[in-house]
């Protein structure tokens, strides 16, 4: 049997990044999104979360980018002084490489951001983390503890298996060097993961897909994806959105490419794909 959640990563980011997420809902094949609680559109994606309840909404988990949740004091090998969290995921892993982020700031920063989409009036379903922090022991380690304390059971498991994730992607969909480096250096720390699983009592999906596509998840690559999975639960990390003014500002680098994913994710052909090869899909709050 094969089973798919298609989660949709920087929920928050944009308006039109928000629009775009809840059109991929309600018109094509995604079935979950992580909201990210220190983003500029915030509250323009809680109030469409309320038009929306069925949306099933995790949490984003930012230390890259933006500024902090918990108040800079409170965090103070993670944050500077006027609040701002680390520019670039180069700058964090040197920090944690390094020893000069504890992990009592991180877990710190994780419940400020949990304790911000509660007040919000979402319960979050899974948690994740932005750039795949958690990949790292000290992020990995401090999102387990936050996760158990607050009884959020399932997280993501950020590895992609890479001789799955080659048959999955055709060549044209293979992504940048940078995008196989980072999901090949990522995996070294999958077996810690997993034995935290069993640790923690939490749940995640078997199989990952989305790293090496980020940013080349056109409609014939997704279609490949879906044709080729793997039995048991996969997800599929997306990043839908329309290309808004504020897109168009920010730092990120998917900008047009979030249109591209949008369009992919409502492709007829695509949810035509997901009936012949009998793919369920679910929520992340239905993981099993």
């Amino acid at each position: 049997m094969k089973t798919l959640i298609v989660n949709a990563d920087d929920f928050g980011l944009t308006p039109g990044v928000n629009e775009g997420i809840v059109r991929a809902f309600r018109e094509g094949i995604l079935t979950s999104t992580t909201l990210m609680a220190n983003a500029p559109a915030f509250e323009d994606a809680v109030a469409r979360t309320r038009e929306h309840p069925d949306l099933d909404v995790g949490c984003h988990l930012v230390l890259v980018g933006g500024k902090s949740v918990a108040r800079p004091e409170e965090i103070p090998s993670l944050a500077k002084k006027n609040g701002d969290l680390p520019n670039t995921l180069f700058e964090l892993v040197c920090r944690l490489w390094g020893g000069l982020v504890v992990e009592a700031d991180i877990e710190n920063e994780f419940r400020a951001q949990i304790e911000r989409l509660i007040a919000a009036g979402i319960t979050p379903s899974h948690l994740d983390t932005h750039k795949h922090t958690h990949a790292n022991p000290a992020v990995m380690n401090a999102l387990f503890r936050v996760a158990s304390e607050y009884r959020i059971s399932r997280v993501r498991m950020p590895f992609e298996n890479a001789s799955m994730r080659d048959r999955a992607t055709p060549p044209a969909g293979n992504g940048t060097i940078t995008q196989r480096i980072l999901a090949s250096a990522v995996g070294m720390t999958a077996p810690a993961f997993r034995r935290g699983l069993k640790e923690y009592n939490l749940r995640s999906p078997q199989h990952f897909f989305g790293v090496v596509l980020t940013g080349h998840m056109e409609s014939s690559a997704l279609k490949h994806l879906i044709e080729t999975l793997p039995d048991g639960t996969s997800e599929i990390m997306c990043h839908p959105g329309l290309c808004d003014e504020e897109l168009q500002q920010s730092s990120t680098r998917l900008k047009k490419q979030r249109e591209i994913e949008l369009e992919a994710l409502t492709d007829p052909a695509i949810l035509k794909a997901i009936q012949e090869q009998k793919v369920q899909l679910v929520p992340y709050r239905e993981l099993n």
